[in-house]
């Protein structure tokens, strides 16, 4: 029997897909700042070797040969001894290809474990790459080859379902999506008497995601007792994900350790010091007796002397369990300001390009995306602060303008060396507000800002139309068709992305920067707007990468807000006030283009309609169903309810417009800019939200007839009801 205390480690790491020096120099790192904390036994986040995005890469057999070298190189580093080390990898085992662990100690593996329940809800894909491991609490041999036969000093080791036997206690492993199912590993391993679970994640992003996360795990050993370790990524690894951290430590239900959720840290490890009698005593429940005494689910153990608690330890009396904390969780501000952030200077130093160019509008959607560039320079400019030196490193690799080698003291100096911004008027549809609050942003923020009219760029292009077609487009104000109309905004909206792209090639030579070097451009659409259709496609839409292309226009209106005062800039207040519009149509006196009267709808509303589709998984009949009774115009209004109140006839309308304008235009989504992915109804079509491009007209739609069967009985019920009130009255 050893002692009881034991401090074990887990950790968050930025790992680059198919980095494959980079991630083991990553891995090795966290194992050292484990050992120095006194850590014991210490767990990384899923498939950390090759890093988690690594999709069709993984039918790849360099990506297995590649692991295993790394593997190799890992358990030859004898710095890396005398701790149980958890890593992740991808494993080929008598030609299926697995997502897997493999448990290390003293330059041998004990067990490789993989996963058996794979992540396929939403951007996870892992059935399209990876095979589970369907036979619960068993194990086979695995061959090893030749490259690790020499180490390990066998043909063979233990692969399967099975539990690691210190002299003190036990520990077990499940892998990310394992613990999200209804019967997770960890309810059996805690009734066999496991103390210790280990949690190997890629969870990504999501608003709001981290409250559910921490639920999870805490109600993990809060029903069942027990130690629990959960490792994920974080950071942008070459998708359009961002892993959003939090590596913690939880015994009993009760946290007592938690990382970081947003890092500049590539490496960030966190321990805790955790007492084995406090797991014992909390498991004493009858109850919880009878079922583990009766339980038939028994795993193997795989014995070692290792121990994680030496029994002398218990004499030092400095060493003591680490105390229970409060979770930490940040707002829905904070999350995109933060995650925003780290994410574009991931993908800024990772792309090997001068920086960003944003075309400013003067509305709040290209407001948004420049205030995340101001926003990564902060965070920036705070981890220089700290001495973090990756990313002095970085910023001295990016920042070429002035003299060599020096640091950029403020957001401002940051963002005039890697971030652009421009404005493209037109001299009849640009109001000279919009012109006036893009220059007031850019000096807000410090960007490097061009105002710019594209005048004679339109009318050129315009020009060859009459000339090719002795034919004049006119604009609906001045008496042109709906056709002429479109043809001449879109005109305006492709000339711009063209220009954007224009200048983003030359702008870094035309400074004088040193090498030269490209902008990357970032777009502006929020996840609204997308889902709608309501731009151009091939406009400033289309462009490298958009951070906010997934977030909705009531949270980056919440965002700016946010920033006016948490970043001190006066000047976003303009944006929450202004009215939203693509000014592409001349101003008069009687009209002013807006995007809501545009669209037929409202922000709000194109939220709820999102998430009607997506998260409810609502077709038109359906989601008329639901909002003529959400939305009604008879209900009784009660605190807290934000709903319009609309006629069921108002009610078909809209729900037939938004579908209608959704199938005309998903055309559009095929070659929608990747967007950082930040909620759960984005219409990205990469792989999050899979659709068809080429709809039967909705008008003519039998789900549409149905609406209108369902909705000629609701209005006759509701004129026999105030016949009814009538006669009573």
């Amino acid at each position: 029997m050893g002692g009881h205390l034991v401090t074990v480690a887990t950790c968050s790491l930025n790992q680059w897909v198919l980095d494959w020096e980079g991630n083991l120099q990553r891995i090795v790192e966290s194992i050292h700042l484990a050992k120095k904390a006194g850590a014991r036994l210490r767990v990384g986040p899923e498939l950390e070797i090759c890093g988690y995005s690594g999709l069709d890469h993984f039918h790849e057999l360099d990506v297995y040969t590649h692991s295993l070298e790394m593997l190799r190189k890992l358990l030859e580093d004898e710095s890396c001894h005398d701790i149980l080390i958890d890593v992740g990898l991808p494993i080929l085992h008598r030609n299926i290809r697995y997502n897997a662990r493999a448990i290390l100690l003293n330059g041998k593996i004990l067990l490789i474990r993989p996963k058996m329940w794979l992540a396929n809800d939403g951007n996870y894909r892992e059935m399209r790459h990876f095979t589970p491991w369907m036979r619960p609490r068993e194990t086979e041999l695995f061959h090893l080859p030749k490259i690790l036969q020499e180490i390990q000093g066998e043909t063979h080791v233990l692969f399967g379902d099975a539990v690691i036997s210190t002299p003190e206690t036990a520990f077990g492993a499940e892998t990310c999506e394992e613990l999200f199912t209804p019967k997770a590993p960890h309810i059996d391993m805690a009734l066999d008497g496991v103390e210790i679970i280990t949690n190997s994640s890629g969870s990504h992003f999501t608003l709001q995601k981290l409250d559910v996360r921490l639920k999870l795990i805490m109600e993990a050993t809060r029903k069942s007792g027990g130690v629990y370790l959960y490792a994920n990524q974080q950071g942008c690894d070459g998708e359009r994900l961002y892993f959003d951290g939090c590596a913690m430590i939880i015994v009993n239900g009760d946290i007592v350790a938690q990382g970081s959720q947003f890092s500049l840290n590539d490496v960030e490890v966190v321990t805790a010091t955790v007492d084995l009698e406090e797991v014992r005593a909390y498991r004493s429940s009858i109850s919880r007796g009878l079922q583990a005494a009766t339980s038939n689910a028994k795993y193997q153990r795989i014995q070692t002397s290792f121990e994680l608690s030496p029994e002398d330890e218990d004499t030092d009396i400095w060493k003591k369990p680490t105390l229970p904390r409060q979770p930490r969780y940040h707002s829905v501000e904070e999350e995109i300001a933060l995650c925003g952030g780290c994410y574009l200077w991931d993908y800024l130093r990772r792309s090997g390009t001068a920086g960003y160019l944003v075309p400013l509008s003067g509305g709040i959607d290209s407001c948004a995306t420049a205030t995340l560039v101001f926003s990564m320079c902060r965070i920036v400019i705070q981890a220089i602060e700290d001495g973090n030196q990756q990313v002095i490193e970085d910023v001295r690799r990016i920042c070429k303008y002035g003299e060599e080698g020096e640091l950029p003291k403020t957001p401002q100096e940051l963002c005039n060396q890697v971030f652009t911004t421009i404005y493209m008027g037109m001299s009849k549809q640009s109001s000279s507000e919009t012109r006036g609050r893009a220059k007031e942003l850019a000096d807000a923020i410090g960007s490097y800002h061009v105002n710019l009219d594209i005048d004679d760029v339109y009318e050129a292009q315009k020009k060859l139309i009459v000339q090719t077609t002795n034919f004049e487009p006119k604009f609906k104000v001045h008496g042109g068709t709906v056709q002429e109309n479109l043809t001449l905004q879109c005109l305006q909206a492709r000339i711009r992305m063209v220009t954007a792209y224009e200048f983003g090639q030359i702008l870094p030579t035309a400074r004088g920067r040193p090498g030269g070097g490209s902008l990357l451009v970032l777009g502006s659409a929020n996840v609204g707007e997308s889902l709608r259709g309501y731009l151009t496609k091939y406009d400033c839409s289309s462009a490298d990468i958009n951070p906010i292309g997934s977030i909705d226009k009531a949270d980056l209106k919440r965002f700016i807000a946010w920033a006016e005062k948490k970043f001190d800039l006066p000047c976003l207040h303009g944006f929450l006030t202004a009215v939203p519009t693509a000014e592409l149509e001349p101003i008069t006196q009687e009209y002013v283009q807006s995007d809501e009267a545009d669209m037929g709808m409202t922000y709000a509303e194109l939220t709820v309609f999102g998430r009607l589709r997506k998260l409810n998984k609502l077709g038109p009949f359906a989601m008329f169903q639901r909002l003529v009774h959400d939305w009604s115009a008879d209900r009784e209004k009660v605190e807290g309810d934000e709903a319009p109140f609309y006629t069921p006839r108002q009610v078909a309308e809209k729900v037939k417009r938004f579908f209608h304008f959704y199938a005309i235009n998903r055309h559009k989504m095929t070659t929608l800019t990747p967007a950082l992915h930040c909620n759960d109804y984005s219409p990205d079509d990469n792989r999050f939200d899979l659709r068809p491009f080429l709809y039967p007209p909705f008008w003519k739609s039998w789900s549409f007839k149905r609406i209108d069967m369902e909705l000629e009985k609701i209005e006759k019920r509701r004129e026999e009801r105030a016949g009814k009130g009538k006669e009573t009255a």
